[in-house]
This record gives C-alpha cells, sequence and structure tokens, in this order.
C-alpha cells in the first residue's frame, strides 16, 4: 500500500509594523516629547526652568578669618592657614554651605572680587537627578562675607601671664651681632611662628609659647644652628586634688658660647693638642655647629664642638670692638692655599702712627689673596698689651709657646665708606620684638645701631655668612614730587678708587606677598 505526500506549501510573510513610541506634547510649551520617558509631560528644557535642584542651599554665609595671624575659622574650634583663593580656602568655603551634600558638585571656583570689599565669592555647578531618568545641572554663585574675629592664640598673646613655656636664650658679649644673626637664620627657617610673645631683654632674648612641644621644638631648633647648652626648669601652677592634675610652667634656659666671629681665641694648650695638635693662639672665623678656628701662621684648621667646650669653657681673648687699623706696607704670599685663606708674609703699621714714627711690625697672616700694599686692615695689636686671660698667660709662660706669639694678628680688609653712605639694594627682615621693662637708653641704642651696621658689613664682605640668610630686594622709593624712582639704590660705593663689596641682585629675593598686579592702561 502506498501513500500520497502533499507537496510544500509557501505560505505568504506578514510585513513586520515597526511599534513607534507614544509621542506626547509638553504640557508647557507644546513641544513633542517621547512620553514612555518624560516626567511630569515637561520637556527637558521646561524641567530647567521650572525644577530648582539648589533649593535649600544657602546663597549667602560668613567667614571668620583673624587679622593678626590670618588664619581661618573651621567650625567649630579649629583655625587653619590658607592663602587667597587657595583649595584650602575653597574647601573652607563649601563645608560652610548646608545642603549641598545631597546633591553631586560638578564644579567650583573662585570669582574675583575687590581685595577691600571683604567678600568672597564662589561659583559652583552642581548635579541632582530631577526625576526618573532626568538629570539636571545648575550654575550659582554663593557670596561669603569677611568678619575679623580673634583666634584664642592671638589673644593669649595679647594677655599678660598666659604662656606655658618659655625659652631664654642668652650670651655673654658686649655686642649683638650673633643675635642679629641668630634672627636671620629663625627667619628664614619661620623657627618663630608658634610664638606668642618675643621680649628683648639683656644679653638675649625671651621666646614665649603657648605650649611645651612647641618650646622643645624651638630648642632643638638652637641646638642644630649653633652651639648652645640648655637647661630645663618647671614651676608647679596649681594642683586639683580631686583629678590630680597639675598645671606647670616650663622654662628653658639656652646659653650661646661667648665666642664670635672675628674674635681672638686663646686655646688651652692640652685641647689645643687634642684637636689637632693646633697652634694655641688661634682666629675664630665661624661659627656654625661648632666653633671653627684658624691659625693665621700655618692656615691649619680646627673644630671645637659643642660637647668639647662646655666640658671645659673658655672665653676669647679679644672681640672686634678692640680692633686696631694697620696699613699694609708690603706683603708677598708665600704659597699655601686653603679655600679662600691665602698664606702670605706682610709689613704692617699702624695707622695712628704715620706721621710719628717709623715702627713697622712683620707678621704672617691668612688674608694674602684680598690683602694689596696701601690697603687698610683691621687687626690686633698684641705687643704692650695687658690681657687678664689664664689661657693667655699659660701660652706665655710656656717655652715652647712663649715665643710663637706674634705682634699682630690680622683679622679682616678694612673698606672706607662714607658716613652717610648710599642705600643698599638689599635688605633683611627683622622679628616684631616687645622691648623690656626699662626703656633702651640713648648710647644702647645707639650702640645697637652700629651693631647691626657692623652685622650689614659683614654680611656683604663674607660669602659664606651670605649664603645662610634670606636677602630681600629694596623696595624701590618713589619721589612724590616727579613721580619717579630716586637713585639711591646702588649695588656698590665706589670710595677712592676702590669698590665697597656689593651683592648681586641675583642673589636677592623678593616679597611675593607684596607683589600686586595692575592693568597696563
Amino acid at each position: 500500500m502506498s501513500m500520497d505526500i502533499d507537496a510544500p506549501i509557501a505560505l505568504p510573510q506578514r510585513p513586520l509594523v515597526s511599534q513607534d513610541n507614544a509621542t506626547i506634547l509638553c504640557c508647557n510649551c507644546g513641544a513633542p516629547i517621547d512620553g514612555t520617558l518624560s516626567a511630569g509631560a515637561l520637556c527637558y528644557d521646561c524641567i530647567k526652568l521650572t525644577v530648582d535642584i539648589s533649593e535649600g542651599i544657602q546663597r549667602e554665609a560668613t567667614l571668620h578669618v583673624c587679622r593678626d595671624c590670618e588664619r581661618w575659622l573651621q567650625p567649630p574650634a579649629h583655625w587653619i592657614s590658607a592663602a587667597p583663593e587657595s583649595r584650602e580656602l575653597l574647601a573652607l568655603c563649601l563645608r560652610k554651605l548646608r545642603g549641598l551634600s545631597k546633591v553631586r558638585i560638578i564644579d567650583a571656583s573662585f570669582i574675583w572680587t575687590e581685595p577691600h570689599s571683604r567678600r568672597v565669592k564662589v561659583k559652583i555647578t552642581i548635579q541632582q537627578e530631577a526625576f526618573q531618568g532626568t538629570i539636571l545641572q545648575q550654575t550659582f554663585e554663593v557670596e561669603y562675607v569677611v568678619a575679623y574675629h580673634q583666634c584664642p592664640d592671638c589673644a593669649k598673646s595679647f594677655t599678660a601671664n598666659t604662656w606655658r613655656a618659655v625659652v631664654q636664650v642668652r650670651q655673654k658679649v658686649p655686642h649683638k651681632r650673633t643675635f642679629l644673626y641668630l634672627e636671620q637664620l629663625i627667619l628664614k627657617h619661620s623657627a618663630h611662628k608658634d610664638t606668642i610673645n618675643i621680649k628683648e631683654v639683656k644679653d638675649g632674648l625671651d621666646f614665649y609659647y603657648s605650649q611645651r612641644n612647641h618650646a622643645e621644638k624651638f630648642v632643638d631648633f638652637l641646638t642644630s644652628v649653633a652651639p648652645v647648652k640648655s637647661k630645663k626648669s618647671q614651676e608647679l601652677i596649681s594642683v586639683d586634688i580631686h583629678t590630680s592634675t597639675k598645671s606647670y610652667k616650663f622654662s628653658f634656659s639656652v646659653e650661646l658660647v661667648p665666642i664670635c666671629k672675628d674674635d681672638l681665641v686663646a686655646l688651652p694648650i692640652k685641647l689645643a693638642k687634642q684637636i689637632g695638635n693646633i697652634s694655641p693662639l688661634t682666629l675664630c672665623y665661624r661659627v656654625g655647629t661648632s666653633i671653627n678656628l684658624i691659625d693665621p701662621s700655618t692656615l691649619q684648621t680646627a673644630d671645637v664642638s659643642t660637647p668639647i667646650y662646655w666640658r671645659s669653657p673658655f672665653t676669647s681673648l679679644a672681640d672686634v670692638q678692640e680692633l686696631v687699623e694697620f696699613i699694609v706696607m708690603d706683603i708677598e704670599p708665600v704659597g699655601p692655599e686653603k679655600g679662600r685663606f691665602v698664606l702670605a708674609e706682610a709689613t704692617v703699621a699702624r695707622s695712628s702712627d704715620l706721621g710719628v714714627n717709623d715702627k713697622t711690625y712683620y707678621t704672617r697672616t691668612h688674608l694674602g689673596g684680598v690683602l694689596h700694599p696701601g690697603d687698610t686692615v683691621m687687626g690686633y695689636h698684641l705687643t704692650g698689651t695687658n690681657f687678664n686671660n689664664p689661657q693667655f698667660e699659660a701660652l706665655e709662660e710656656s717655652k715652647a709657646h712663649a715665643s710663637s706669639i706674634p705682634d699682630v694678628v690680622l683679622v679682616k680688609k678694612f673698606y672706607a665708606r662714607k658716613k652717610k653712605s648710599k642705600s643698599r639694594n638689599w635688605r633683611l627682615k627683622r622679628m616684631n620684638k616687645e622691648e623690656g621693662e626699662m626703656v633702651p637708653r640713648k648710647q644702647d641704642q645707639e650702640k645697637m645701631e652700629r651693631d647691626f651696621e657692623m652685622f650689614l658689613r659683614d654680611v656683604e664682605e663674607d660669602v659664606e655668612l651670605r649664603n645662610t640668610v634670606a636677602l630681600y630686594k629694596q623696595r624701590a622709593e618713589k619721589n612724590r614730587m616727579e613721580g619717579v624712582e630716586t637713585a639711591s639704590m646702588a649695588e656698590t660705593e665706589e670710595t677712592g678708587g676702590e669698590e665697597v663689596p656689593g651683592i648681586d641682585m641675583s642673589e636677592l629675593l623678593d616679597e611675593f606677598e607684596e607683589l600686586d598686579v595692575k592693568d597696563d592702561e
């Protein structure tokens, strides 16, 4: 039996009909929109006009700044340092706004305002989902009013007896040159930023602090830059018998070595043998973390470290106030050189003896690289001078060293300057110090001015000293009558055909906080 199989029949295909999305009109402006995605039957433009995603965010706020230390208050009681239009100040401005945590911040920037207006404007861009699937972005401005508010640290500095620690820095020398140099080191490294008061007293300075650890940090800084010794004491102020809480005031006594640059030093003979068998009669050419000494007759150098000095302390034989002016009659380099020192044999005469007698002195000096016949040089006149110094007396009684004591020890070249010298093209910053209870006498003020002028000359003449301090460009004084800068700025002063050492402009720093931007008209 056979079966009949039907042939395949092709069925007609039905055309595919595209499913279009529902399109509706905006209820506000009549623009066609996708009805499946739109919320509230509003187009995107109408949503931006009717929905305010910045609602609830402050448009005005107040910033508190301390006018003394220029720090800003970060609530509740934290004070931060922030420069104008800095990231830190922008973060502080954003934290001050309530409701900003509910939105997403896209961008924030400052809008320029007049510095004297005491206003800070910030432009903020935010994003937020207005409806399901609809994200809005909006930009608005916030204005801050800058109000002055004194911080607790500055309030303490203007109130007596609020300090908790004091560092008393002392040096028993008849001049202030060491403290002037120490002041420049403190300013360069900003080591005084935590002080609440600085008082100038006899033979030194007092630094007051509100916390003990700030004083200890400052003592560590002094130990790292100068040969000092320190002692600590504490005084009990109050005690709570219920909680056994005690309050102390701490005092740190820091004493600097009484030896300065250009001092003549007579070492103990035993110590001179221990530090390299150097001649006991030496010259101090630098004071850093240790005392650097040089023998002018041989150019041998030695360092006296801080522990070695305080183990057997000694004083200088003569200081810069006892320098005598000499005239170089003849000088001849011997040959050995050591850095900037060149050994030479010189014949000198006292300036006061010229025209009176023909007495001259022969000596060996380390200044062979800068002295020439006819130059004026400052030195110590040892012949006929009585010194009340036990180390020098032992040196005179010693058979090995008595014959090596020279008649004259030359220290540095003297540059003749005019009494009314021209203004320098550089200047140094000074710390704001409070004077002691007793008003300084006129003689003391003149002595302080002489010490400061001598320190400025040392900075000009000594390159090594100049590299350790921060020098700033002198402000150009404008002539009010003519409206032009006066020509009082000079790098060098020419006297008698010889130039006084000057400082190159490339070594000077600008004070950026005082720079102002002016539009070209």
